[in-house]
Protein backbone atom coordinates (compact mmCIF):
# COMPACT_ATOMS: atom_id res chain seq x y z
CA UNK A 1 0.00 0.00 0.00
CA UNK A 2 3.03 2.26 0.34
CA UNK A 3 4.26 4.56 -2.42
CA UNK A 4 1.07 6.60 -2.54
CA UNK A 5 0.58 10.33 -2.90
CA UNK A 6 -0.95 11.74 0.26
CA UNK A 7 -2.19 15.25 0.99
CA UNK A 8 -3.00 16.34 4.55
CA UNK A 9 -5.30 19.38 4.75
CA UNK A 10 -5.03 21.20 8.06
CA UNK A 11 -2.95 23.56 10.21
CA UNK A 12 0.84 23.34 10.00
CA UNK A 13 3.89 25.57 10.40
CA UNK A 14 4.05 28.56 10.76
CA UNK A 15 0.63 28.32 12.41
CA UNK A 16 0.65 27.40 16.07
CA UNK A 17 -2.60 25.47 15.76
CA UNK A 18 -2.30 23.96 19.23
CA UNK A 19 -1.57 20.27 19.02
CA UNK A 20 -3.04 20.05 15.54
CA UNK A 21 -0.06 21.51 13.71
CA UNK A 22 2.26 19.21 15.63
CA UNK A 23 0.02 16.21 14.90
CA UNK A 24 -0.24 16.96 11.17
CA UNK A 25 3.51 17.37 10.81
CA UNK A 26 4.18 14.15 12.73
CA UNK A 27 1.57 12.31 10.64
CA UNK A 28 3.27 13.53 7.47
CA UNK A 29 6.56 12.07 8.71
CA UNK A 30 4.83 8.77 9.48
CA UNK A 31 3.51 8.52 5.92
CA UNK A 32 6.96 9.39 4.56
CA UNK A 33 8.49 6.69 6.72
CA UNK A 34 6.01 4.28 5.11
CA UNK A 35 7.32 5.26 1.67
CA UNK A 36 4.65 7.77 0.63
CA UNK A 37 5.00 11.18 -1.00
CA UNK A 38 3.32 13.68 1.33
CA UNK A 39 2.32 17.32 1.26
CA UNK A 40 0.49 19.39 3.87
CA UNK A 41 -1.89 22.04 2.58
CA UNK A 42 -2.35 24.56 5.37
CA UNK A 43 -3.87 27.99 5.91
CA UNK A 44 -2.61 31.39 4.85
CA UNK A 45 -5.32 32.76 7.17
CA UNK A 46 -6.82 30.38 9.70
CA UNK A 47 -8.95 32.73 11.81
CA UNK A 48 -9.92 36.38 11.38
CA UNK A 49 -8.24 38.27 14.20
CA UNK A 50 -11.55 38.98 15.98
CA UNK A 51 -12.20 35.23 16.28
CA UNK A 52 -8.74 34.26 17.51
CA UNK A 53 -8.50 34.22 21.32
CA UNK A 54 -4.72 34.03 21.68
CA UNK A 55 -1.93 36.56 21.24
CA UNK A 56 -0.63 35.32 17.89
CA UNK A 57 -1.60 32.68 15.36
CA UNK A 58 2.00 32.19 14.26
CA UNK A 59 5.13 30.69 15.75
CA UNK A 60 8.68 31.99 15.44
CA UNK A 61 10.09 28.45 15.59
CA UNK A 62 11.87 27.12 12.50
CA UNK A 63 9.92 25.05 10.00
CA UNK A 64 10.07 21.26 10.44
CA UNK A 65 12.70 19.68 8.24
CA UNK A 66 11.80 17.36 5.40
CA UNK A 67 8.09 18.24 5.19
CA UNK A 68 6.45 20.06 2.27
CA UNK A 69 3.94 22.62 3.56
CA UNK A 70 1.93 24.99 1.35
CA UNK A 71 -0.15 27.70 3.05
CA UNK A 72 -3.01 28.13 0.57
CA UNK A 73 -6.34 28.29 2.41
CA UNK A 74 -7.89 31.55 3.53
CA UNK A 75 -10.78 30.47 5.75
CA UNK A 76 -12.95 33.48 4.81
CA UNK A 77 -12.03 33.85 1.13
CA UNK A 78 -14.01 31.51 -1.18
CA UNK A 79 -11.67 32.25 -4.08
CA UNK A 80 -8.86 30.58 -2.13
CA UNK A 81 -11.12 27.58 -1.46
CA UNK A 82 -11.65 27.09 -5.20
CA UNK A 83 -7.97 27.55 -6.01
CA UNK A 84 -6.94 25.09 -3.29
CA UNK A 85 -9.53 22.48 -4.29
CA UNK A 86 -8.49 22.66 -7.93
CA UNK A 87 -4.80 22.54 -7.02
CA UNK A 88 -5.20 19.34 -5.02
CA UNK A 89 -7.62 17.80 -7.53
CA UNK A 90 -5.17 18.26 -10.42
CA UNK A 91 -2.48 16.35 -8.50
CA UNK A 92 -4.76 13.32 -8.20
CA UNK A 93 -3.43 12.21 -4.83
CA UNK A 94 -4.40 8.71 -3.80
CA UNK A 95 -5.45 9.90 -0.37
CA UNK A 96 -6.53 13.26 1.05
CA UNK A 97 -6.85 13.55 4.84
CA UNK A 98 -8.72 16.55 6.24
CA UNK A 99 -8.54 17.67 9.86
CA UNK A 100 -11.97 18.81 11.04
CA UNK A 101 -12.28 20.42 14.46
CA UNK A 102 -14.56 23.45 14.15
CA UNK A 103 -17.81 24.14 12.20
CA UNK A 104 -16.44 27.55 11.20
CA UNK A 105 -14.09 25.63 8.86
CA UNK A 106 -16.95 23.62 7.32
CA UNK A 107 -17.66 25.88 4.31
CA UNK A 108 -13.99 26.18 3.32
CA UNK A 109 -13.04 22.53 3.84
CA UNK A 110 -16.33 21.22 2.44
CA UNK A 111 -15.88 23.22 -0.77
CA UNK A 112 -12.28 22.08 -1.17
CA UNK A 113 -13.29 18.44 -0.66
CA UNK A 114 -16.07 18.68 -3.26
CA UNK A 115 -13.68 20.09 -5.84
CA UNK A 116 -11.18 17.29 -5.15
CA UNK A 117 -13.91 14.69 -5.65
CA UNK A 118 -14.39 15.90 -9.20
CA UNK A 119 -11.22 14.07 -10.23
CA UNK A 120 -13.06 10.79 -9.49
CA UNK A 121 -9.86 9.29 -8.15
CA UNK A 122 -8.81 10.60 -4.74
CA UNK A 123 -10.16 9.00 -1.57
CA UNK A 124 -11.13 11.63 0.98
CA UNK A 125 -10.95 10.86 4.70
CA UNK A 126 -11.45 13.20 7.63
CA UNK A 127 -9.91 13.01 11.06
CA UNK A 128 -12.78 14.48 13.03
CA UNK A 129 -11.38 15.89 16.27
CA UNK A 130 -14.79 17.32 17.10
CA UNK A 131 -18.14 16.96 15.40
CA UNK A 132 -20.09 18.77 18.10
CA UNK A 133 -17.90 21.73 19.13
CA UNK A 134 -16.91 22.62 22.70
CA UNK A 135 -18.45 26.10 22.37
CA UNK A 136 -21.69 26.20 20.38
CA UNK A 137 -22.40 28.91 17.80
CA UNK A 138 -25.05 29.60 15.13
CA UNK A 139 -24.41 27.61 11.96
CA UNK A 140 -22.68 24.68 13.67
CA UNK A 141 -24.99 21.97 12.32
CA UNK A 142 -25.32 23.08 8.65
CA UNK A 143 -21.59 23.87 8.37
CA UNK A 144 -20.67 20.46 9.82
CA UNK A 145 -23.12 18.62 7.57
CA UNK A 146 -21.77 20.44 4.53
CA UNK A 147 -18.26 19.22 5.24
CA UNK A 148 -19.06 15.66 6.32
CA UNK A 149 -21.15 14.98 3.22
CA UNK A 150 -18.11 15.67 1.03
CA UNK A 151 -16.01 12.90 2.62
CA UNK A 152 -15.80 9.19 1.85
CA UNK A 153 -14.97 8.05 5.39
CA UNK A 154 -13.88 9.19 8.82
CA UNK A 155 -11.40 8.57 11.60
CA UNK A 156 -12.09 9.54 15.19
CA UNK A 157 -9.69 9.51 18.11
CA UNK A 158 -12.36 9.05 20.78
CA UNK A 159 -15.48 6.92 21.10
CA UNK A 160 -17.44 10.01 22.11
CA UNK A 161 -16.74 11.72 18.77
CA UNK A 162 -17.51 8.47 16.96
CA UNK A 163 -20.96 8.48 18.54
CA UNK A 164 -21.50 12.12 17.55
CA UNK A 165 -20.42 11.29 14.02
CA UNK A 166 -22.91 8.42 13.79
CA UNK A 167 -25.74 10.91 14.24
CA UNK A 168 -24.57 12.95 11.26
CA UNK A 169 -23.32 10.22 8.89
CA UNK A 170 -24.67 6.82 9.96
CA UNK A 171 -24.11 5.19 6.56
CA UNK A 172 -20.45 6.05 5.96
CA UNK A 173 -17.51 4.05 7.28
CA UNK A 174 -15.76 5.41 10.32
CA UNK A 175 -12.88 4.03 12.35
CA UNK A 176 -11.82 4.69 15.91
CA UNK A 177 -8.06 5.10 16.24
CA UNK A 178 -6.47 6.19 19.51
CA UNK A 179 -4.32 9.31 19.33
CA UNK A 180 -0.69 8.22 18.69
CA UNK A 181 2.16 9.26 20.96
CA UNK A 182 3.62 12.72 20.63
CA UNK A 183 7.20 11.49 20.37
CA UNK A 184 8.58 14.55 18.58
CA UNK A 185 9.36 16.75 21.59
CA UNK A 186 12.74 15.16 22.21
CA UNK A 187 13.92 12.60 24.76
CA UNK A 188 13.08 12.70 28.45
CA UNK A 189 15.46 14.48 30.81
CA UNK A 190 15.95 14.40 34.56
CA UNK A 191 13.78 16.50 36.82
CA UNK A 192 16.91 18.34 37.90
CA UNK A 193 17.80 19.31 34.32
CA UNK A 194 14.19 20.21 33.47
CA UNK A 195 13.89 22.44 36.52
CA UNK A 196 17.20 24.09 35.72
CA UNK A 197 15.94 24.90 32.20
CA UNK A 198 12.76 26.43 33.65
CA UNK A 199 14.50 28.14 36.59
CA UNK A 200 12.50 26.11 39.10
CA UNK A 201 13.42 24.53 42.44
CA UNK A 202 13.93 20.78 41.82
CA UNK A 203 13.01 19.97 45.42
CA UNK A 204 9.40 21.06 44.92
CA UNK A 205 6.59 18.64 44.01
CA UNK A 206 5.04 19.89 40.77
CA UNK A 207 1.62 19.20 39.32
CA UNK A 208 1.32 20.20 35.65
CA UNK A 209 -1.64 21.77 33.88
CA UNK A 210 -0.55 22.09 30.25
CA UNK A 211 -2.11 23.67 27.17
CA UNK A 212 -4.30 26.55 26.08
CA UNK A 213 -6.54 27.73 28.91
CA UNK A 214 -10.21 27.58 27.97
CA UNK A 215 -13.34 27.18 30.08
CA UNK A 216 -13.96 23.53 29.17
CA UNK A 217 -10.49 22.50 30.35
CA UNK A 218 -11.46 23.02 33.98
CA UNK A 219 -8.48 24.93 35.36
CA UNK A 220 -10.91 26.52 37.82
CA UNK A 221 -11.68 23.04 39.21
CA UNK A 222 -7.98 22.39 39.73
CA UNK A 223 -7.50 25.73 41.46
CA UNK A 224 -10.40 24.89 43.77
CA UNK A 225 -8.76 21.52 44.45
CA UNK A 226 -5.49 23.22 45.34
CA UNK A 227 -7.37 25.16 48.04
CA UNK A 228 -8.62 21.99 49.77
CA UNK A 229 -6.87 21.56 53.15
CA UNK A 230 -5.60 18.03 52.38
CA UNK A 231 -3.54 19.37 49.47
CA UNK A 232 -2.56 22.50 51.38
CA UNK A 233 -1.02 20.16 53.95
CA UNK A 234 1.34 18.51 51.42
CA UNK A 235 4.69 20.28 51.87
CA UNK A 236 6.37 21.83 48.84
CA UNK A 237 3.48 21.11 46.46
CA UNK A 238 2.96 23.56 43.62
CA UNK A 239 0.81 23.70 40.50
CA UNK A 240 2.72 24.57 37.33
CA UNK A 241 0.34 26.18 34.82
CA UNK A 242 1.91 26.18 31.36
CA UNK A 243 -0.19 27.59 28.55
CA UNK A 244 -1.66 30.73 27.08
CA UNK A 245 -5.02 32.12 28.17
CA UNK A 246 -7.53 31.71 25.35
CA UNK A 247 -10.18 33.61 27.31
CA UNK A 248 -10.38 36.28 30.01
CA UNK A 249 -7.84 35.52 32.72
CA UNK A 250 -9.65 37.56 35.38
CA UNK A 251 -11.92 34.77 36.77
CA UNK A 252 -8.85 32.59 37.31
CA UNK A 253 -6.86 35.37 38.93
CA UNK A 254 -9.84 36.11 41.18
CA UNK A 255 -9.90 32.44 42.27
CA UNK A 256 -6.19 32.52 42.99
CA UNK A 257 -6.60 35.61 45.13
CA UNK A 258 -9.74 34.29 46.86
CA UNK A 259 -7.95 31.16 48.05
CA UNK A 260 -4.53 32.76 48.60
CA UNK A 261 -2.85 30.40 46.14
CA UNK A 262 -0.19 32.77 44.86
CA UNK A 263 2.66 30.92 46.59
CA UNK A 264 1.33 27.51 45.49
CA UNK A 265 1.42 28.28 41.77
CA UNK A 266 3.98 28.77 39.01
CA UNK A 267 2.35 30.70 36.15
CA UNK A 268 3.92 30.35 32.71
CA UNK A 269 0.94 31.65 30.76
CA UNK A 270 2.59 32.52 27.47
CA UNK A 271 2.62 30.24 24.45
CA UNK A 272 4.92 27.27 25.10
CA UNK A 273 7.13 26.56 22.05
CA UNK A 274 7.77 22.96 21.08
CA UNK A 275 11.42 23.10 22.14
CA UNK A 276 10.36 23.78 25.74
CA UNK A 277 7.59 21.20 26.07
CA UNK A 278 9.78 18.45 27.45
CA UNK A 279 11.06 20.67 30.26
CA UNK A 280 7.55 21.15 31.64
CA UNK A 281 6.61 17.48 31.52
CA UNK A 282 9.93 16.28 32.90
CA UNK A 283 9.78 18.78 35.77
CA UNK A 284 6.34 17.48 36.79
CA UNK A 285 5.48 14.53 39.01
CA UNK A 286 1.87 14.31 37.85
CA UNK A 287 -0.03 15.72 34.85
CA UNK A 288 -3.58 16.86 35.65
CA UNK A 289 -6.32 17.26 33.03
CA UNK A 290 -9.38 18.47 34.95
CA UNK A 291 -11.58 18.89 31.87
CA UNK A 292 -15.32 19.55 32.21
CA UNK A 293 -15.97 18.04 28.81
CA UNK A 294 -13.65 16.78 26.12
CA UNK A 295 -13.21 14.58 23.07
CA UNK A 296 -9.56 13.54 23.17
CA UNK A 297 -6.42 15.35 24.26
CA UNK A 298 -2.93 15.36 22.87
CA UNK A 299 -1.67 16.25 26.36
CA UNK A 300 -2.32 12.64 27.37
CA UNK A 301 -0.02 11.38 24.64
CA UNK A 302 2.75 13.81 25.55
CA UNK A 303 2.50 12.57 29.14
CA UNK A 304 2.74 8.98 27.92
CA UNK A 305 5.85 9.79 25.87
CA UNK A 306 7.59 11.16 28.98
CA UNK A 307 6.30 8.32 31.23
CA UNK A 308 4.30 10.73 33.38
CA UNK A 309 1.28 9.53 35.36
CA UNK A 310 -1.95 11.45 34.93
CA UNK A 311 -5.15 12.54 36.59
CA UNK A 312 -7.94 12.87 34.02
CA UNK A 313 -11.63 13.46 34.46
CA UNK A 314 -14.25 10.98 33.35
CA UNK A 315 -15.47 13.00 30.36
CA UNK A 316 -15.40 12.39 26.62
CA UNK A 317 -12.59 10.15 25.48
CA UNK A 318 -10.06 10.90 28.22
CA UNK A 319 -10.80 7.80 30.29
CA UNK A 320 -10.40 5.55 27.23
CA UNK A 321 -6.65 6.12 27.25
CA UNK A 322 -5.90 6.19 30.98
CA UNK A 323 -6.62 2.91 32.81
CA UNK A 324 -7.59 3.91 36.33
CA UNK A 325 -5.15 2.76 38.97
CA UNK A 326 -2.61 1.53 36.41
CA UNK A 327 -1.14 4.64 34.79
CA UNK A 328 -2.99 7.27 36.76
CA UNK A 329 -6.43 8.23 37.94
CA UNK A 330 -9.83 8.73 36.33
CA UNK A 331 -12.04 10.90 38.53
CA UNK A 332 -15.23 12.93 38.36
CA UNK A 333 -14.82 16.58 37.34
CA UNK A 334 -15.11 17.87 40.88
CA UNK A 335 -12.46 19.61 43.00
CA UNK A 336 -12.82 17.08 45.84
CA UNK A 337 -12.27 14.09 43.54
CA UNK A 338 -9.30 15.72 41.83
CA UNK A 339 -7.73 16.59 45.20
CA UNK A 340 -8.27 13.04 46.52
CA UNK A 341 -6.39 11.51 43.58
CA UNK A 342 -3.48 13.91 43.98
CA UNK A 343 -3.32 13.16 47.69
CA UNK A 344 -3.34 9.41 47.00
CA UNK A 345 -0.52 9.78 44.49
CA UNK A 346 1.79 11.44 46.99
CA UNK A 347 0.82 9.45 50.08
CA UNK A 348 0.78 6.01 48.41
CA UNK A 349 4.09 6.49 46.57
CA UNK A 350 2.74 5.18 43.26
CA UNK A 351 4.98 7.13 40.91
CA UNK A 352 7.38 4.28 40.12
CA UNK A 353 4.65 1.67 39.59
CA UNK A 354 2.69 4.02 37.33
CA UNK A 355 5.79 4.83 35.29
CA UNK A 356 6.54 1.13 34.75
CA UNK A 357 2.97 0.48 33.63
CA UNK A 358 3.06 3.48 31.30
CA UNK A 359 6.23 2.25 29.56
CA UNK A 360 4.41 -0.97 28.65
CA UNK A 361 0.97 0.48 27.90
CA UNK A 362 2.13 3.25 25.57
CA UNK A 363 3.55 0.84 22.98
CA UNK A 364 0.04 0.45 21.51
CA UNK A 365 0.00 4.10 20.41
CA UNK A 366 2.46 3.89 17.52
CA UNK A 367 2.34 6.04 14.38
CA UNK A 368 3.01 2.97 12.22
CA UNK A 369 -0.16 1.36 13.54
CA UNK A 370 -2.10 4.57 12.91
CA UNK A 371 -0.92 4.81 9.28
CA UNK A 372 -1.69 1.14 8.60
CA UNK A 373 -5.24 1.64 9.88
CA UNK A 374 -5.67 4.70 7.65
CA UNK A 375 -4.58 2.63 4.64
CA UNK A 376 -7.08 -0.06 5.60
CA UNK A 377 -9.97 2.40 5.84
CA UNK A 378 -9.01 4.11 2.57
CA UNK A 379 -9.17 0.74 0.83
CA UNK A 380 -12.75 0.23 1.95
CA UNK A 381 -14.36 3.56 1.13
Amino acid sequence: MAGRRVVIVGPAHPLRGGGMSTFNERLALAFQEAGDEVEIVSFSLQYPSFLFPGKSQFTSEPAPEGITIKSLINSVNPISWVRTGNYISRQKPDLVIFRYWLPFMGPALGTIARLIRRNRYSRILAITDNVVPHEKRPGDVPFTKYFLRACHGFLTMSRAVQQDLQRFEPNKLNLYLPHPLYDNFGPAESKTDACAALRLDPNVKYLLFFGFIRAYKGLDLLLEAMAIPALQAIPDLKLLIAGEFYEDAKPYRDLIEKHGLQDRLVLRTDFIPNVEVRHYFCAADLVVQPYKHATQSGVTQVAYHFDKPMVVTNVGGLSELVPHGEVGYVVEPKPEAIAASILDFYTSAKAEVFAQNISRYKTRFSWNRFVEAVYELAGKV
